[in-house]
């Protein structure tokens, strides 16, 4: 019988499975929910800056039928905090945000320190990775990376750096490769660590907020040199892009990336159109695993599939209030799916 690694890996890989992998990575899509920490016992905020408990965390995700899948860690403001922001770690209901700024325009970059590996939730995420890949075996383990452009505008007061993107543009990029730099040392560090796939969200990079021409210049520049970095050593890779497409499909399809993961408002059925050689994941709406009931959830889950999910998944990060039956109601329904 294929493993839950094996089926995700294969696919990635592109290639058929029996059915496909259902996933919630971790990181901006968060798979974290009130009624998730009550069940396991293990509650965040802590379980933010524990690895014992992050990884525990992680399991209670497999281990109560939610998903096929380990993703640590689960917010997105570890890059930024170890580049200097100031964060809040959130509460049992919030995610941790960023609360000010390490540097006010991106002539300041060069005042940052790269990332200290070995201290912080960085080192906490990479010492979690290594819990989970020691302890458990045949569930795939996902380590999450923020992308370049929502980790620059992080770290940046984000209104200025967005026009400096057009203002100096040469400093800019300057700024992005340090940070690109330090995210792929990240992402190579959970890599060795024991991910099996790295799955990279950067929701402030879109074609919505850049235009096609700067999602191509910033955002599609830097995705692609951690991605590949990521495929040399060995791992999968999975971008999630949030927002519509319409205008930046031809820029999304030169992302070297093993899979793509789009949002709610985007059609799958347009998305597999477009990009008819790529894997696609997606797309169940968060909003109805958390406000709709379990026939609903069914319903959409199905629909990903039939508009042509290789990987389903929850469309973004999973409200915290959202019900462990409407959860667990989507890999049910996809262990129902025969290829």
């Amino acid at each position: 019988m294929i493993t839950a690694n094996e089926r995700l890996i294969k696919i990635l890989s592109g290639m058929k499975a029996d059915r496909p992998a259902c996933i919630c990575p971790g990181g901006m899509m968060n798979m974290v929910t009130k009624a998730l920490q009550d069940v396991c016992g293990v509650y965040l905020p802590e379980a933010h800056t524990d690895a014992r408990m992050m990884a525990d965390l992680a399991k209670a995700i497999y281990d109560n039928d939610c998903f096929e899948n380990y993703g640590v860690p689960f917010c997105m403001t570890v890059e930024a905090e170890a580049l200097g922001a100031s964060c809040t770690m959130g509460t049992q209901l919030f995610e941790p945000h960023v609360t000010g700024y390490a540097i006010d325009t991106v002539e300041d970059y060069k005042k940052l320190s790269p990332m200290d590996l070995n201290a912080g939730r960085a080192k906490v995420t990479l010492d979690a990775i290594r819990l989970l890949k020691a302890e458990t075996k045949d569930v795939p383990i996902i380590g999450n990376i923020v992308g370049p452009v929502s980790v620059a505008s992080s770290v940046c007061e984000p209104t200025r750096y967005y026009k400096q993107m057009r203002q100096k543009r040469e400093l800019t990029h300057e700024y992005m490769q340090f940070v690109t730099d330090d995210l792929i040392r990240f992402a190579l560090a959970m890599a060795e660590a024991g991910a099996d796939v790295i799955a990279l969200s950067d929701p402030s990079g879109t074609g919505e907020i850049l235009g096609p021409k700067f999602f191509d210049e910033y955002a599609v520049t830097y995705i692609n040199q951690v991605v590949d970095a990521v495929k040399a050593a060995g791992a999968k890779t999975i971008v999630h892009i949030c927002g519509q497409m319409k205008s930046v499909y031809d820029k999304v399809a030169k992302i070297h990336s093993d899979a793509f993961s789009f949002d709610a408002v985007v059609s799958l059925r347009e998305a597999r159109k477009n990009l008819p050689d790529k894997v696609i994941m997606g797309n169940v709406s968060t909003f109805a695993i958390e406000m709709q009931e379990e026939k609903t959830v069914d319903k959409l889950t199905r629909a990903s599939y039939a508009n042509g999910s290789d990987i389903i998944s929850p469309a973004c990060g999973l409200g915290m209030g959202s019900p462990l039956s409407n959860v667990q109601q989507v890999l049910k329904t996809v262990k129902t799916f025969s290829e």
